[in-house]
């Protein structure tokens, strides 16, 4: 499932926290970069639990936020969607780039987490090299 920027940022925020967080801490975090409303916030953090991206719990009056899966799944999971509507030539055509990828590194892309990759290669590896997917 494809985030929006602002979802993007709020997850961010969730993954990183040690803790569920309130719309007010999320809010706060966020607001140290740039002007955003509370009002906002909330209705990001509600769309995002419309989702199940996030999950929340009562804490008094407040909702605590804490996300459904791990930022990894998330991207494995997007990954997944996006080959799942490819045609068949489509999926071959990006394992051979993701090959070109790993070889032109010199090593396994899989490795590179800072870039993303490690996620990218977890989705594609639920499919076989002709492209169908891997029980």
């Amino acid at each position: 499932m494809a985030l929006g920027d602002l979802e993007r940022e709020v997850m961010t925020q969730l993954w990183d926290a040690a803790e569920p967080l309130t719309v007010r801490q999320v809010h706060e975090r966020l607001s140290r970069d740039r002007d955003l409303a509370y009002t906002t916030v909330m209705t990001v953090l509600d769309r995002l639990a419309k989702k199940s991206l996030v999950t929340r719990e009562r804490d008094g009056r407040a909702w605590r936020y804490f996300p459904a899966d791990t930022r990894e799944a998330l991207t494995a999971q997007t990954m997944l969607r996006t080959l799942d509507d490819m045609e068949v030539t489509d999926r071959r055509t990006y394992r051979v780039s993701f090959d070109r990828i790993e070889r032109l590194w010199g090593f396994r892309a899989s490795r590179r987490v800072g870039d993303g990759i490690e996620e990218i290669a977890c989705a594609f590896a639920m499919f076989g090299g002709n492209g169908d997917r891997i029980a």
